[in-house]
């Protein structure tokens, strides 16, 4: 039992993509540039929301909140990735780790339900637009998202928790780029009976309710757009819904993906490449998706872009 307790002293050894050395440098490259987008993307976004006071909706107020996720949970992993792919140093702290795994794990989380907070908002657009301002007012919006963090950060906080325990065997190594959950628990020496019944309960649940809650969103707009009299008003509902569509399903999508692989040797490298869509892909994904479907974004982009321009003298 000392010999267990004082391993949870040692660093863990990430091991990363160390299995295929010769792929490090094009992998570094794809990461970075990914990143870069997704940096780059995320806090424009941000910024054009708030610079643009057309944009000051509810649905934009949660979209810029959408992008602060994305940058702060593609922040919290990817730099560890990138420097394991061109150092020697593959370690991070047993307190780091925790760390890293309570605030990823927080973010996640918060998005699942940030994303059917926007659901719900969509619903109230498309099926009640004249009083769409008045059912989602300031302080209800402000509500809906302290809400979706605090919610995150309980979950997050009680799954990590149960993997507090200092019972790590060996070297600590573990299987992954990051502190992802199954990687940590492979690496315990105890019983992970009630380890993995905390994180699929809370997991389970945060899933379903945040599905169910788009899902009946969306039944109530389909309902909706069906007895649209217009083809014009047909156009502009599945306009609105179009991109966040689009988000929802690549989200949930990966995150069901990862729900059916079984956590052993021979699906390491797939949790990985999902890890990888979830955590650098998806964020960057995101602006560009919201961008280039929605006009007001593009409009308000050539307005900056223009002001740039103009206001240095040739």
């Amino acid at each position: 039992m000392d010999e267990r307790n004082q391993s949870a002293g040692i660093p863990f050894v990430l091991s990363g993509f160390s299995e295929y050395p010769q792929l490090q440098v094009p992998l570094f490259l794809a990461f970075f540039t990914a990143y870069t987008i997704s940096v780059v993307g995320n806090l424009g976004m941000v910024a054009i929301i708030r610079s643009n006071p057309k944009l000051h909706t509810p649905m934009y107020f949660f979209l810029s909140h959408l992008s602060f996720l994305d940058f702060c949970y593609s922040s919290i992993t990817t730099p560890t990735l990138l420097e394991i792919l061109v150092v020697d140093r593959r370690t991070i702290s047993y307190v780091g780790c925790m760390m890293q795994f309570f605030f990823g794990c927080t973010l996640a989380i918060t998005e699942m339900f940030m994303l059917a907070v926007m659901a719900y908002d969509q619903c109230v657009a498309v099926c009640n637009h004249l009083l769409c301002t008045a059912a989602m007012s300031p302080k209800l919006c402000s509500l809906l998202v302290a809400g979706t963090y605090t919610w995150g950060g309980s979950c997050s906080w009680t799954i990590n928790c149960s993997l507090l325990e200092p019972s790590f065997c060996g070297s600590n190594g573990i299987h992954h780029f990051g502190c992802e959950y199954s990687a940590i628990v492979s690496a315990s020496c105890s019983d992970s009976h009630f380890r993995q019944m905390t994180r699929f309960i809370i997991s389970t649940l945060s899933e379903v309710c945040s599905l169910l809650i788009i899902l009946a969103s969306y039944i109530f707009i389909i309902v909706t757009i069906i007895k649209m009299p217009s083809a014009g008003g047909l156009r502009k509902a599945f306009s609105t819904c179009a991109s966040h569509l689009t988000t929802i399903t690549i989200f949930h999508g990966v995150i069901l993906l990862l729900y059916c692989v079984p956590n052993s040797r021979s699906s390491w490298l797939f949790i990985k490449v999902a890890t990888v869509l979830y955590t650098i892909v998806i964020p960057m994904l995101n602006p560009l998706i919201y961008s280039l479907r929605n006009n007001d974004v593009k409009e308000t982009i050539r307005k900056l872009v223009k002001a740039k321009m103009f206001s240095h003298p040739m």
